[in-house]
């Protein structure tokens, strides 16, 4: 994110939490359906706080579970309704049945994820398991560095789903973001309104005139080819985004991309991460900076679809890359971001250009700390490696007793 100043905006302190419902209600969605769980609770706890007030036209729908929430959005998105939720960790995984329903259904409802890790051991705090588990469920995934950027996304989020007729999960990190109070700029409500438009699905199933058949069974004849339809959406749906993004930089002056550049122009060692450790990360390149290393970082924002071409061409002027997974695979190839850079990689090398050396850290399961001297340890080995120095076991798991 470039930031600028836009000259309307608000700056208040909010948390992440506070910011992403206030998103929903300029958004001003036909309809809400919820369970509570921590820690994306308060998203829908202030949200239905505003629809009591009066504040937002929204049907609100308190549900008995997170399966029954993502089944009445489905419902409720079919009839015609822009609809939005909010979730996190086990009450995903909850919903996990009706995520692949509602991509199939090519149905363009947004969900706010809250980032934790799955159970067990029963944990409520941030890594990244619950939307890495669900990263193949034909869902956009929009990844959030902080609070400014968990609001712009939710912002941008209608106009990505419902241009794609995709469903589409913005999500940041758990604790980290969501409850932390960071300064941010609220644009104005009828700005935002503007920016969103008015949601016109091209068919719904109150449209008593054109009257249709949505979710009939699909065998051998034509399933395969529904779920193709699905993947070429999601391998077309770039530069949607990118259009969002940059209409978005247009009226409100601050600029997306599918990944953020750090310090890359000529680094020869880079991290590639997703979420809130982008920060402190970002701290130590400066530092190495400082001291004369070339050192980088590629954030990702946008997951899935994956920027696999993009990306690769980016990182194949380096000579070593270290991928951050605020995950596990339990693969025994990698963890989740790993495996799709270097699935890339190797795409791109069979294309004739350069291949840098990857290892791979796991970080941060259940919200364990990562800190300045434990992104200086991979900086470290990678210019070792840089040096002619042996690679050693491709996958590192990083501040973690073993």
């Amino acid at each position: 994110m470039i930031k600028t100043t836009y000259a309307k905006g608000k700056v208040v302190a909010k948390t992440g939490n506070e910011v992403m419902a206030e998103a929903m209600r300029q958004i001003a969605p036909d309809v809400v359906a919820a369970y509570p769980i921590t820690p994306a609770t308060e998203i829908v706890q202030i949200f239905s706080q505003f629809v009591a007030d009066g504040l937002v036209p929204t049907e609100f729908v308190a549900v008995e579970s997170e399966h029954s929430a993502m089944s009445a959005c489905i419902g409720a998105c079919a009839a015609g309704a822009r609809t939005m939720t909010g979730t996190s960790s086990q009450g995903l995984a909850l919903m996990w049945e009706m995520l692949y329903i509602a991509a199939g259904l090519r149905l363009p409802l947004v969900m706010a994820v809250i980032n934790r890790a799955l159970s067990a051991p029963i944990n409520i705090h941030g890594d990244q398991s619950d939307t890495m588990g669900a990263r193949d469920a034909g869902w956009i995934q929009i990844y959030s560095e902080n609070s400014q950027e968990a609001y712009d996304n939710m912002v941008q989020s209608t106009r990505i789903a419902e241009k794609l007729q995709l469903p589409t999960m913005i999500t940041t990190d758990g604790f980290i973001i969501s409850h932390c109070m960071e300064v941010v700029e609220i644009l104005p409500d009828e700005d935002v309104k503007k920016f969103a438009g008015e949601f016109k699905p091209e068919r719904y199933l109150l449209d008593i005139k054109r009257p249709y058949t949505l979710g009939a069974i699909d065998l051998q004849d034509y399933y395969f080819e529904h779920r193709f339809q699905l993947a070429d959406a999601m391998n077309n749906a770039i530069p949607v985004i990118l259009e969002v993004a940059q209409d978005f930089y247009k009226t409100f002056g601050r600029k997306y991309d599918l990944y953020e550049k750090y310090c890359m122009d000529d680094a020869e060692v880079a991290l590639v991460i997703i979420g809130s450790a982008a920060g402190t990360a970002k701290v130590v390149v400066d530092d190495l900076r400082s001291k004369g290393v070339k050192a980088g970082l590629i954030k990702i924002r946008v997951f899935r679809p994956f920027p696999a071409k993009q990306l690769a061409a980016d990182l194949a002027k380096l000579k070593v890359v270290a991928v951050m997974d605020r995950a596990d695979s339990c693969s025994g190839a990698g963890a989740p971001l790993y495996t799709d850079v270097t699935a890339a990689l190797y795409s791109n090398a069979n294309a004739g250009l350069p291949l840098p050396k990857v290892v791979d850290y796991v970080y941060g399961l259940g919200g364990r700390d990562i800190d300045l001297d434990h992104f200086h340890e991979v900086f470290a080995r990678l210019e070792k490696i840089k040096a002619g120095g042996p690679i050693g076991p491709v996958v590192e798991y990083i501040n973690v007793r073993k």
